[in-house]
């Protein structure tokens, strides 16, 4: 993409048939975590349309798991609006809460139910996270091959930052171990506010990664947490008036990508952090990346029954 091939798009929107996005590869490990641990259900927890909340009941059972879902209220745009119909779809078992200040009192609480895993928002832990460490190794491996130019910059949206964190420690580690170029500084464009997406969090987040990286391959990293902070931007020029509201900037980013051949936006994620990469594009010197968050496959939708199922204050909230 783009006249010099300065930009090129990572496709993390085609993991999954099913449903793909950067959630597929956070659940990889996570799923192995909860079986392990002798679960039975695996819930998710976030906004009434989280992404990884559609990835983990869509995905649960193909992992031998129930899917169940802690969910709290968000702006009722049309994208959001679609993730809940899928998730309906798929038959979970669904708590409804009145606000994110409940939540982690809710999780407590179904933590002390036989079987149950329960996550945090996005999955972002460091075992989560693993998966977008994989996804570094993959790239390295891609660049290796001459099917892309190692980045300079990689640019993708931030909401728990399981992604982000994941990126950072994984390419820092494919450079210690020989196998890529120095790291490319990640560029993480805010779609959820600060502190969540503060750049020290998503820094200590990665660094935790690191960590546990090191526990599996039995070695020790060289790379500290400063170097992990040093490597990372947070760009909360796009965020607009929050989380789940569309801004005018993403809508002609998203223009502009499609023009250009990029994969669909949405304009709760994917189309803020195109706006962040494409203003910086002609003014700093490439190759970059854009990392396609969010899922293209098709959506199942709730049929009437699915719905009445759902809690009377998400039917609400889905204007049932």
């Amino acid at each position: 993409m783009g006249d010099r091939g300065d930009v090129w798009v990572k496709r993390e929107d085609l993991t999954s048939t099913v449903y793909g996005g950067n959630k597929v590869r956070t659940l990889e490990a996570m799923f192995g975590r909860a079986r392990a641990a002798g679960a039975t259900r695996m819930w998710a927890t976030g906004a009434y349309g989280s992404n990884h909340a559609v990835a983990t009941v869509l995905h649960a059972r193909a992992a031998g798991l129930d899917g169940g879902a802690i969910l709290f209220p968000q702006p009722a745009g049309e994208p959001a609006l679609a993730n809940a119909s899928a998730l309906l779809a798929a038959r979970p078992e669904v708590i409804s809460i009145g606000s994110v200040i409940e939540l982690p009192f809710v999780m407590a609480r179904v933590r002390r139910r036989t079987g149950a895993y329960v996550m945090p928002p996005g999955g972002a832990t460091p075992e989560g996270a693993l998966g977008a460490a994989s996804a570094a190794f993959e790239l390295a491996d891609q660049s290796a091959r001459g099917e892309l130019p190692w980045p300079r910059r990689v640019v993708l949206a931030v909401g728990s930052g399981c992604t982000t964190a994941g990126l950072v420690a994984g390419f820092h580690l494919a450079h210690e171990l020989g196998l890529a170029p120095p790291p490319p500084r990640v560029t993480s464009v805010r779609v959820t506010p600060w502190p969540v997406t503060s750049r020290l969090r998503l820094a200590a987040l990665a660094h935790a990664t690191m960590a546990l990286l090191d526990e599996l391959r039995g070695a020790s990293s060289n790379t500290g947490y400063a170097t992990l902070v040093a490597a990372l931007d947070v760009d909360g020029r796009f965020i607009g008036k929050g989380y789940g509201r569309a801004t005018a900037d993403g809508a002609r980013a998203t223009e502009r990508m499609r023009r250009a051949g990029a994969p669909p936006l949405d304009p709760v994620y994917t189309a803020k952090a195109a706006a962040a990469l494409l203003d910086r594009v002609g003014h700093e010197p490439g190759p970059m990346i854009f990392w396609a968050t969010k899922s293209s496959a098709p959506l199942p939708r709730a049929i009437d029954d699915e719905i009445d199922a759902a809690p009377a204050s998400m039917r609400a909230w889905m204007g049932r």
